[in-house]
Order: structure tokens, then C-alpha cells, then sequence
């Protein structure tokens, strides 16, 4: 697999954002709506500490991609600890039969 750079990820956020406007387009109702938001142009802003701006934009694309929409990414944390391992090994060993 190809590594995509933060330019290719940009580009690939405009297109989507492009298609996301032409269908919303033509599944909105015939009522009078506000002008159409354009797409922003500057940078994202800066990500937060221990998440890189390759990140950011991974994540942003999987959200619109998901949801349908553009969504505003307002928090992002970055959760350390031990509950999905701990939940990982209480799996497996439920998984084992004792005799």
C-alpha cells in the first residue's frame, strides 16, 4: 500500500467534500436553502499534542465517510490504559476449557 502524503490526503478531502455537496444537492427537497458552505481552503487546525496532522486528516475522512456529512472534530483524546487488553485477556482465557 501506498503512503499518502498530506497533500494526497487534502485532495482527497476536497473531492469527497465535492461529491457530499452534488448529492446532497440533488436529494434536497425543492425549498429554498442557504448558499452552500465552500470548502475550506486553509489548513486544519494545529492538532493537538501526540496527534499528527496525517492523523487528523485520517481521522476527519473516516468520520465524513461514515457518517455521510461533514462533521467538526472538536475533541480528539488520546486514551492510555489497560482496559482493552485487560478485556482481550479475560476473552481468551473464557475461551479455554478447563478440565
Amino acid at each position: 500500500m501506498a503512503t499518502m502524503t498530506v497533500a494526497d490526503l487534502e485532495t482527497q478531502i476536497l473531492e469527497l467534500t465535492r461529491r457530499l455537496a452534488e448529492l446532497e444537492a440533488r436529494s434536497a427537497p425543492p425549498t429554498p436553502s442557504p448558499a452552500p458552505v465552500p470548502a475550506p481552503q486553509a489548513a486544519p487546525e494545529p492538532a493537538p499534542e501526540g496527534i499528527t496532522e496525517e492523523e487528523l486528516l485520517a481521522i476527519s475522512a473516516a468520520i465524513a465517510a461514515f457518517l455521510g456529512v461533514r462533521a467538526h472534530i472538536r475533541q480528539i483524546r488520546l486514551l492510555g490504559g489497560s482496559a482493552w487488553a485487560q478485556q482481550g485477556r479475560v476473552s481468551i482465557q473464557a475461551s479455554h476449557r478447563l478440565t
